[in-house]
């Protein structure tokens, strides 16, 4: 799926939302500062934008929120770097610019009629969360559908006060932490255990899609596959150095494929051989 509108061209944002998820990751919503900008964005779950400072640099920041609404942009952010710390200073109205919307997009329509299993881990639950929100929207067109969440502890756990609001949606809502603390009484381990223990009813009609580190990617699509799972329903979503979003700088190649114009969400079969390659 390739950006509306020209590639470079860059809209200008108003920050209208900041909420604090965890010690290191805010989400932030956004506002065009013009209609024309807003009416010609379009977006889809699974894609990313480039959130520019001037003066500091662009940032790829995946779709956190509904994509289809283009009157509320949603981005999770942690902040580590030079862009993603910039942006964590910024105050309630602050403008910056935007590039977008880049990328692959997860494969929803084909999903219907399947069972759908999501697997976030860290912040890697961020780029689900717009599937999450469509699957809602269509809950009737899908089987079961189970979300799976790990973090390093209850404190890095994105987006909890929403767990019971996606419960009652018919989603199961399964969450784990490395470590626990005195407040938690959920399950303890890393998250592809809940993945070994879900009962899969259909596993051939039952598609799995998963962000979060790659160790942990590889670890769940190594599970589904022993749990009966097909290859080619399995995707995951990358995210490497993406620094352009139109495949020209090459920072983000792996293998023959471009993360940023080719991903981030790819089928399993096609990047299989890349993601077992050691620092690649």
């Amino acid at each position: 799926m390739r950006p509306t509108g020209q590639p470079w061209k860059t809209a200008a944002i108003r920050v209208v939302g900041i909420r604090v998820e965890t010690s290191d990751v805010n989400s932030y919503e956004f506002q065009f500062l013009r209609d024309l900008d807003r009416s010609t964005y379009a977006a889809s779950p699974g894609q990313f934008n480039m959130l520019y400072l001037p003066g500091v640099g662009e940032a790829a920041i995946s779709i956190s929120g509904d994509a289809a609404r283009n009157d509320r942009l949603v981005h999770t952010v942690r902040h580590v770097g030079s862009v993603t710390s910039a942006l964590n200073e910024l105050p309630i109205g602050a403008t910056l610019g935007m590039r977008g919307a880049f990328g692959s997009a997860w494969p929803i329509d084909t999903c219907v009629g399947n069972d759908l299993i999501l697997v976030g881990g860290g912040i890697g639950l961020a780029p689900l969360r717009p599937v999450i929100y469509e699957v809602i929207r269509r809950r009737q067109a899908f089987g079961e559908v189970s979300v799976l969440i790990g973090a390093r502890s209850p404190g890095d756990m994105l987006y909890r006060d929403e767990f019971e609001a996606w419960r009652r949606a018919g989603i199961d809502v399964q969450a784990t932490v490395d470590r626990a603390d005195g407040n938690w009484d959920g399950h303890i381990g890393v998250v592809t255990l809940l993945l070994d223990r879900l009962p899969i009813a259909r596993p051939q009609e039952t598609t799995l899609m998963t962000c979060g580190p790659q160790v942990m990617m590889q670890y769940a699509i190594q599970t589904a596959l022993g749990r009966g799972l097909a290859k080619r329903r399995l995707w995951i979503s990358m995210e490497r150095h993406m620094n352009c979003a139109v495949g020209t700088c090459g920072h983000c190649q792996l293998g023959p494929w471009f993360i940023c114009k080719d991903g981030p969400v790819l089928g399993y079969p096609s990047i299989e051989r890349w993601m077992e390659v050691v620092d690649l």
